[in-house]
């Protein structure tokens, strides 16, 4: 992979990033449902949705993946001008890798590939960039993880280290099923933590991604009835889902008075998530994947 100037300045500007500062924290979490085993398919609840936009945020965070998208070319996959469309892409992403079967796999990564082919850095691109570097792919893929397990935790309650393993190596095909290697993953959930801390020191976000992003957070893409109703919550739930090292790159406020409403929040949420049966939890996710289906069983185009 080649390495740019702008990833190599703010990979050694950060020599004491430390994981309290690349994961979110929460003082009060709810109380553990089960100890049964646990999949990463388990984090698939509605409610993670609301987490979305924090992690489009920790992805462009990476200036090479940022400027991937702000300079896309894939005019159908812009998300400040197909928003809707943007978010069902991506979420079914999730589904078919977490929830799938193998075929529902091979033919969303086909279908991607597709996509990514045209997302390449120009002569006049400030870093240098391709869609189909498993560098930026394994980033992307662990800000997934990330996500889903931040998720997870604030709505099941904290994993035993034996949980928190088999939650990591059940979610390898959120990097597999697009151009990560087995051999890229960490192979164990304490060094994927090494792996995180020291990815996150390339974080860096200019004015060019900065402004995009904010255009994201302030919905300029939706209907302004919308856009005045949902802003507030969507940058509210945005900063409390972003560790401080996101936050700080793009300048988000938050406080302890923050913090505590957020997690008094999800404390709620949680306590009335787990009365509700699975498939009305999972039932958004099932119906994307049943969705991601019947595109495929009509040839018709999935992202």
């Amino acid at each position: 992979m080649s390495v740019d100037p702008v990833g190599d300045e703010s990979y050694s500007a950060r020599p004491d990033l430390t994981l309290e500062q690349c994961r979110i924290a929460i003082g009060r979490r709810t109380a553990r449902w089960t100890d049964d085993d646990v999949t990463a398919s388990d984090a698939m609840d509605f409610w993670a949705f609301a987490a979305g936009a924090a992690n489009v945020v920790m992805q462009l965070a990476r200036p090479q993946v940022g400027y991937g998208v702000v300079e896309s070319r894939v005019e159908s996959g812009n998300l400040l001008v197909h928003p809707w469309k943007r978010a069902r892409t991506t979420f079914q992403y999730l589904a078919v890798a977490l929830l799938g079967s193998d075929d529902d796999r091979v033919a969303f990564k086909a279908a991607v590939d597709g996509v990514h082919r045209e997302v390449t850095s120009t002569t006049a691109s400030p870093v240098r960039y391709s869609a189909f570097d498993r560098e930026l792919q394994m980033w992307v893929a662990a800000c997934l993880f990330v996500g889903l397990e931040d998720t997870y935790q604030l709505l099941r309650g904290v994993m035993t280290p034996e949980q928190s393993e088999q939650f990591y190596l059940s979610a390898w095909p959120l990097g597999t099923t697009l151009q990560v290697t087995d051999d890229q993953w960490p192979a164990t959930r304490a060094q994927f933590d090494d792996y995180w801390v020291d990815a996150c020191r390339r974080v860096t976000v200019d004015a060019v991604v900065q402004t995009y992003l904010q255009d994201l957070l302030n919905l300029v893409m939706v209907n302004p009835v919308l856009r005045l109703s949902m802003r507030p919550l969507l940058k509210f739930l945005t900063a409390g889902f972003l560790a401080p090292v996101f936050r700080d790159a793009l300048g988000l406020g938050w406080g302890s008075g923050r913090q505590f409403v957020f997690e008094r929040l999800f404390l709620t949420v949680a306590f009335a998530n787990r009365f509700l049966p699975e498939f009305v939890r999972q039932g958004g996710s099932l119906l994307l994947l049943a969705d991601v289906r019947r595109r495929i069983r009509t040839h018709r185009r999935l992202v």
